[in-house]
């Protein structure tokens, strides 16, 4: 039997910076559904590995330099970086999902988008848009799973921004009677927060995407950053500050120092980043600059996260919904200290 083997902050990263796994036998793993939301939409698959308190979500992929073992007579497995197949990395376990992630019911309401991200898949994929009563179906088999502490929506954007808040609003009386708290991320459009405040969602997250300005412009175009910026500052008023969110990729060509300024611009208004590793799609690729962050790079960013969370008060580990209740594909401050 293998001593156990945590994972650390480091380990975390390391696997982070790789981004994918291949499991011995994928029978150890329940069916997995493929990504429909951002840029890692149309993944094969994903694996949720949990070790030593700490949380990893790894895309699945058969030539991964990542390879997961079932430890005999366990219900534990061992991670090994290749060419090193003798001495494991960490030792955990794989976590079930329930919808999406473990612990969560977190769905994709609208698989088409009518903006081209060029880092993103969903406008080329242009996939299903879920039905009021087929999101209400994955979400009371998720519950009737157990253990579901959050319900998180996200959604593209099949016609108009509005529509698809509309969507969420028309859920909420039945999201509510699972009575656990409810977390969306969709894209902003005015008094949007107002709304889905007053319909009794507890967080939310408007994604302003990229640290720098001009490679949003590139790379987002039709989107407004000081249209996001302005429904962030909305939100924190009525939800609080800490109860507010925003993905902001790193891969795409800007600098550390633009993300540490972007980091503290939103922690100055009271929201939370989540730093995001760009998954490089290769349906987008050749559409603009991707680049994987490396071991090292994410620890950096990782510690100035870290150090600006504490200097603004701000505690990503009591979010309780959606990317940083989950912690499977960033570093959270607080969670993988």
């Amino acid at each position: 039997m293998l001593s156990e083997i945590p994972m650390t902050a480091e380990i975390k990263a390391l696997l982070l910076s790789i981004g994918t796994a291949d499991i011995e036998d994928e029978k150890m793993i329940l069916p997995t559904l493929k990504s429909t939301a951002g840029p890692s939409a149309g993944s094969s698959g994903s694996v949720f590995i949990s070790s030593g308190g700490k949380r990893v979500r790894l895309n699945l992929d058969k030539n991964s330099p990542v390879k997961i073992r079932k430890i005999p007579e366990s219900d534990e497995i061992a991670v090994y970086l290749l060419p090193d197949t003798e001495h494991p990395i960490i030792t955990g376990k794989i976590e079930p999902t329930l919808a999406h992630c473990p612990e969560q019911a977190y769905i994709n309401l609208s698989e088409k988008c009518i903006y081209d991200c060029k880092y993103c898949s969903v406008p080329i994929l242009q996939g299903h848009t879920k039905t009021k009563e087929e999101s209400l179906k994955i979400i009371r088999d998720a519950f009737e799973k157990g253990n579901m502490k959050a319900i998180s929506i996200t959604s593209g954007v099949e016609k108009t921004p509005e529509g698809e808040v509309e969507r969420v609003l028309e859920l909420m009386p039945e999201l509510k009677r699972f009575n656990v708290p409810i977390g969306v991320s969709v894209y902003s459009v005015p008094d949007g927060s107002e709304k889905l405040k007053e319909a009794g969602v507890s967080e939310v997250k408007y994604n302003i995407e990229v640290a720098d300005t001009e490679i949003f412009k590139q790379v987002c175009p039709g989107l407004s950053e000081t249209d996001v910026f302005g429904e962030l500052e909305e939100a924190v008023r009525l939800f609080g500050r800490g109860k507010v969110f925003s993905n902001v990729i790193v891969g795409l060509g800007e600098t550390d120092e633009s993300v540490e300024q972007m980091i503290e611009k939103l922690a100055e208004i009271g929201v939370i980043a989540c730093i995001r590793p760009i998954y490089e799609n290769a349906l987008r690729k050749g559409d603009c600059f991707m680049e994987r962050p490396s071991k090292e790079r994410i620890l950096k960013l990782f510690e100035m996260q870290k150090r600006i969370s504490q200097k603004y008060d701000l505690h990503p580990e009591k979010s309780e919904t959606m990317c940083s209740l989950c912690s499977g594909c960033d570093m959270v401050p607080g969670r993988d200290d």
